[in-house]
C-alpha cells in the first residue's frame, strides 16, 4: 500500500468520489487558467532564450503531470519567471541540448528529494535569500524586455546586466515609436483591467487587441511570426537528449539550481493554495510530481517547470475543486495550440514584453523587499548581497552565497544565545534553586550549567571554560537539562572536555541529559556503560554522586 505522504492528491480525490458537478467546476476553472497561461507561456519561452512553442509545450506536458501526480489539490504548473535567467544562461553556454539534460537531472533530483522526505526542508531557506534572488530575477526579466518594448535596433544584446544597459543607452536613437505605442497600449490594457475588472484575462485581451491592431492596420512591428517564422504547431514527438559524461558534469550545477528553484516555488505555491482553498498539500509527493513533470517536459523538448503561484491562485478563484482542473488547463492549452497555433504568429513582441514587465513587477515583491530593509543589519546584508549577486554575477552563486551567509549569521546569533554558566556566580541571572544548590557543594566539586543547543558554533566555549578554571576540582558537574540538541561537534567537545578533565584528575558528571544529546554521546562511545563519564538523572542526584566521587564528607565542606 502506498504511504499516505506519497499518494497523489488525484488518487485521494478519486477515492473520495468524483461527481459530474465537480467535473463541471474543474473544467470551467481549467479553461479560465488556460486563457491566462497561453500568452504567459509564450512570453516566458521567448524570454528564456528559446521560442514561444517551447513555453507552450512545457505548460501542456508539465502542467498536466504536475496536477496528475502532485501533492496539492489545486496546484497549476508550467514555465515560470524564476527559471528565465537560469534557462537563458544554460542555453547560451551549453545549447538547447544542455538545457534538456539539466532539466532531466533536475527532475531526478526533485524525485530523490521527495523520496528522502526533504519537502519540509525547503521552508528553512531564509526569507531574505528568497526575496533577494526573486527580486533580482525580476530586475533581469524586466531588463531583458527593453529592446522589444522600445523596438531598439541592436544586433546582439549582451547577456551581462551592465553591458546590456550600456547597449540600450547606446541605441536609444533607434527607438521605434510604433512599437512603443503597441507595448504601451498592451500595458495600459493589462493595468486598467486589473483595476477595473480583475476577473477578466488581461494578458489575453491585451494580446488579442494589439495583435488585431497590427494585422488590421499592417503596422510595421516585430511579431512572433516575423521573429520565429518556422515555429512548429502542436506537440513534438518525445525523444531522449544525447547524453555524455562531460555534458552532464557541465550542466550539473545548473540542474541543482533548477531543482532548488522548482522545489521552492512549488512548495510556496502549495502553501498559498492551502491558505486560499483550506486544503493541505503533501510536500514530498509534490516534489515527486514536480520531478516527473520536469522529466516529461524534457522528453518533449520543453523547459523546466514548477508550480505557478499566480496561475494557481486564478485556478482557485475560478472554482477549482480537484487536480482535474489543472489537467484540464493543460488539455485546453493543447487544443489552442492545435487549432489556433497559426494565429499566434500575429502577436506583437512588444505586447509580450508588456506581459513580462507585469510578471517582473509581481515577482519583485517590492513591499516585502522594503520591509526587509528595515530589519537588522544581518538580514539586510543577506538580502542586498543575494540581490546584487543575482543581478550582477550569477543566480547559482547568489543562492550559494546567500544561504551560506544567512546560515553563518544564524549560527553566530545562536552561539551568542548559548550560555555556559558557573554555578554560584552571583552576577549571573541564575534562579534561586541554582544558588541554593551551589551552596551545598563541597570545595572539591564545581558545577556549570549549559543553556541552549550545543553545536559546533559554541563547542569551543566549553573547552575555554575548563581552561579558565586554572587548577581543576576533583569533580565537575555539567548541568544539561536545558540542552535540547547536541551535534557531532558538540559531542566531540564534551568528549575532549572529559578527556582533559581526566588528565587533570577530575571526574565529569552529566546531569539531566535529554534523549537526543544522550543518543549522540552514546554514538561516540560516551554512553553510561563506557565508564568515561557519569550520568545523573537530576541535579540532586549529581550533587550526591559528586560528593561521593570527591571522597569528601559533610565536615570537609567549605
Amino acid at each position: 500500500m502506498i504511504a499516505q505522504g506519497f499518494t497523489p492528491k488525484l488518487l485521494t480525490v478519486w477515492r473520495e468520489g468524483y461527481s459530474l458537478a465537480t467535473f463541471r467546476a474543474d473544467t470551467l476553472a481549467g479553461l479560465t487558467v488556460a486563457i491566462v497561461a497561453l500568452p504567459l507561456a509564450m512570453a516566458l519561452g521567448i524570454a528564456s532564450g528559446a521560442s514561444p512553442d517551447k513555453g507552450l509545450v512545457t505548460a501542456v506536458v508539465a502542467g498536466f503531470l504536475i496536477s496528475m501526480l502532485g501533492g496539492s489539490r489545486v496546484q497549476v504548473g508550467g514555465p515560470t519567471g524564476a527559471f528565465v535567467v537560469v534557462i537563458f544562461n544554460v542555453i547560451a553556454s551549453h545549447g538547447y541540448d544542455g538545457l534538456l539534460i539539466a532539466t532531466l537531472l533536475a527532475g531526478l533530483i526533485l524525485i530523490a528529494a521527495g523520496l528522502l522526505r526533504l519537502g519540509q526542508m525547503i521552508k528553512y531557506i531564509p526569507h531574505p535569500v528568497v526575496t533577494g534572488f526573486t527580486a533580482g530575477i525580476a530586475v533581469i526579466i524586466a531588463s531583458s524586455q527593453v529592446k522589444d518594448f522600445l523596438g531598439l535596433t541592436i544586433e546582439n544584446v549582451p547577456a551581462d546586466f551592465l553591458a546590456k544597459w550600456q547597449a540600450y543607452l547606446g541605441a536609444l536613437g533607434s527607438v521605434d515609436w510604433t512599437t512603443v505605442g503597441i507595448g504601451a497600449a498592451a500595458l495600459a490594457i493589462i493595468v486598467g483591467l486589473r483595476k477595473a475588472a480583475p476577473r477578466l484575462p488581461g494578458f489575453l485581451i491585451a494580446v488579442v487587441a494589439t495583435s488585431a491592431a497590427v494585422a488590421l492596420f499592417h503596422l510595421p512591428v516585430d511579431t512572433v511570426g516575423s521573429r520565429f517564422p518556422d515555429m512548429p504547431v502542436g506537440l513534438p514527438m518525445p525523444s531522449f537528449p544525447e547524453l555524455s559524461l562531460a555534458k552532464v558534469n557541465a550542466v550539473l550545477p545548473s540542474a541543482f539550481t533548477i531543482a532548488f528553484l522548482a522545489g521552492i516555488e512549488a512548495l510556496l505555491s502549495a502553501v498559498v493554495a492551502d491558505g486560499m482553498a483550506g486544503t493541505r498539500h503533501r510536500s514530498n509527493q509534490e516534489l515527486i510530481g514536480q520531478g516527473v513533470a520536469n522529466l516529461g517536459s524534457a522528453f518533449f523538448g520543453g523547459l523546466p517547470a514548477t508550480g505557478a503561484i499566480a496561475r494557481t491562485a486564478t485556478n482557485i478563484r475560478s472554482g477549482a475543486k480537484t487536480p482535474v482542473a489543472g489537467m484540464m488547463h493543460a488539455i485546453f492549452l493543447l487544443l489552442f495550440i492545435l487549432f489556433a497555433g497559426r494565429l499566434m504568429g500575429f502577436v506583437p513582441m512588444a505586447a509580450l514584453a508588456a506581459i513580462l514587465f507585469m510578471v517582473a513587477w509581481g515577482m519583485s515583491e517590492y513591499q516585502r523587499f522594503l520591509a526587509l530593509l528595515k530589519m537588522p543589519n544581518s538580514d539586510r546584508a543577506v538580502l542586498l548581497l543575494t540581490f546584487g549577486l543575482t543581478v550582477l554575477v550569477d543566480l547559482t552563486v547568489a543562492i550559494a552565497v546567500g544561504v551560506t551567509l544567512a546560515s553563518l549569521l544564524f549560527m553566530a546569533r545562536m552561539a551568542e544565545a548559548v550560555e555556559v554558566r558557573r554555578g554560584g556566580d552571583r552576577d549571573a541571572e541564575l534562579d534561586k534553586e541554582d544558588l541554593d544548590q551551589r551552596d551545598d557543594l563541597p570545595k572539591g566539586v564545581e558545577v556549570f550549567r549549559i543553556a541552549g543547543p550545543l553545536f559546533f558554533g559554541v563547542a569551543g566555549e566549553l573547552l575555554d571554560t575548563l581552561r579558565r578554571l586554572g587548577a581543576p576540582p576533583r569533580v565537575i558537574i555539567l548541568r544539561m537539562r536545558l540542552v535540547p540538541l547536541l551535534d557531532a561537534s558538540g559531542a566531540q567537545a564534551i568528549e575532549e572536555f572529559a578527556r582533559q578533565a581526566r588528565i587533570a584528575g577530575a571526574h565529569v558528571i552529566l546531569s539531566g541529559v535529554q534523549p537526543q544529546p544522550r543518543a549522540m554521546l552514546e554514538r561516540i562511545g560516551l554512553g553510561e556503560a563506557a565508564g568515561k563519564i557519569s550520568y545523573a538523572a537530576d541535579y540532586a542526584s549529581a550533587q550526591a554522586l559528586g560528593i561521593e566521587l570527591a571522597g569528601l564528607d559533610d565536615a570537609a565542606r567549605h
